[in-house]
């Protein structure tokens, strides 16, 4: 796969007017700014009060800014309904609280997000177990699988490695079992990858990310079937209050207007600075989907790279992936990822060697997140860098 190939229907998804002939024909959804709706009679209200997953009464349960972007990001993912949320991390919390129960367990496969294990670690607390499996094999799922397990969770391409799952297969031993399947599809985005169709469950994301495309945003979003969203809205979202703001869903929908555009030149330029580090002497290996070990399995599930990926220096102490770091001059040293500005950093800080030998990931990672700045640039910039530390 060398260019990215975008569904022309999920483009015009993207660019659509939602829903078609609204707003008075405004490009952009209005900002809905209120916190209540009001109602023409009491019996009005209570009929939205029993329903409030479908009425407007409060903005912390339906906004219509808000649903114009849930129902293009439903779409996009080929489910049936869709809910955002203030944070990724919100949209985490609410599928885990409103499909677990106490005694259940939850099996998470391939490297996950950090504060995605965390919240499954406090969760220990109201009785809900859960394992991290890294090795990623469907055969390793099935032995993984325990009586009690309800949920799997799914990275692919998991966090750092971005090694990637038999989606299919995992989704397929799962539903046998009656096991719900839930996916973070924020790298690759609905645009390059689909696991609805593939069997899975439910999809999450962190619209910050890519969705976003700016870094002004902080937004989450659960795609799923409508019954099962329902659930999660009541036992969960309702509850949890967090909610999107109608700004920021304004500002979500912005994003998903340069979404496709946005991709495919960050998912060109990566496989670019990626296949130049790859031949660096001071790079020992770079995990990138593109450079798996099953191609076919790569071709199957993805129609294009994010700009995401990381590499891994020779000599991997931390002095040397400091001074890389701080070498580079076009990349910002931060946290996340996804946005027009490249941006990087490394899981190793210094003083956490154990938790980066338990979590599979080797000392001298370094992640990169490719921006607009161009491969050009980019390439120039990381060679410089290493230069500091290349072996003579």
């Amino acid at each position: 796969m060398t260019r990215p190939s975008i569904d022309p229907a999920d483009v015009a998804i993207c660019l659509r007017e939602d829903p078609p002939g609204s707003w008075n024909g405004a490009a952009s959804p209005p900002i809905v700014q209120t916190s209540l709706f009001a109602f023409p009679s009491f019996r009005g209200l209570i009929d939205g009060l029993a329903s409030e997953h479908t009425h407007h009464v409060y903005t912390r349960g339906q906004n219509p800014t808000i649903e114009a972007v849930e129902r293009k990001l439903a779409a996009l993912e080929r489910g049936e309904a869709c809910k955002c949320f203030a944070s990724g991390m919100a949209a985490v919390s609410a599928v885990m609280m409103g499909l677990l129960e106490s005694g259940d367990h939850v099996l998470f496969v391939n490297q996950t997000y950090g504060p995605t294990l965390q919240l499954a670690e406090q969760l220990r607390r109201f009785g809900v177990e859960h394992d991290l499996l890294l090795d990623i094999s469907a055969d390793a799922v099935e032995r993984a699988i325990r009586p009690n397990t309800k949920l799997i969770w799914l990275e692919s391409p998991g966090t750092m490695l971005f090694r990637v799952l038999d989606l299919a297969a995992i989704a397929g031993l799962a539903r046998s079992r009656g096991v719900v399947t839930c996916i973070d599809n924020s790298w690759a985005t609905p645009l390059f990858q689909k696991p609805i169709t593939m069997g899975v469950d439910v999809v999450v994301h962190t619209a910050t990310k890519y969705l976003g495309g700016h870094s002004d945003l902080v937004a989450g979003a659960v795609v799923t079937t409508a019954e099962r969203l329902e659930r999660i809205f009541y036992r969960a979202f309702l509850l949890h209050g967090g909610v999107l703001a109608p700004h920021d869903a304004w500002l979500l929908h912005r994003g998903l207007l340069t979404l496709p555009t946005r991709m495919r030149q960050q998912a060109e330029d990566g496989l670019r600075v990626a296949d130049f580090l790859r031949r660096h002497r001071a790079v020992r290996e770079v995990y990138h989907p593109a450079f798996a070990a099953d191609p076919a399995l790569v071709g199957r599930q993805l129609s294009g790279y994010a700009g995401v990926f990381s590499f891994e220096l020779v000599r991997g102490d931390f002095a040397t992936v400091e001074r890389v770091i701080d070498a580079l001059e076009h990349f910002r040293i931060a946290v996340s990822w996804g946005g027009v500005e490249s941006v990087v950093i490394s899981p190793n800080m210094g003083n956490n060697a154990e938790s980066l030998a338990r979590r599979g990931l080797p000392s001298g990672l370094i992640r990169i997140s490719v921006g607009l700045e161009g491969a050009d640039v980019l390439m120039a910039d990381l060679g410089q860098a290493l230069a500091v530390v290349t072996p003579g």
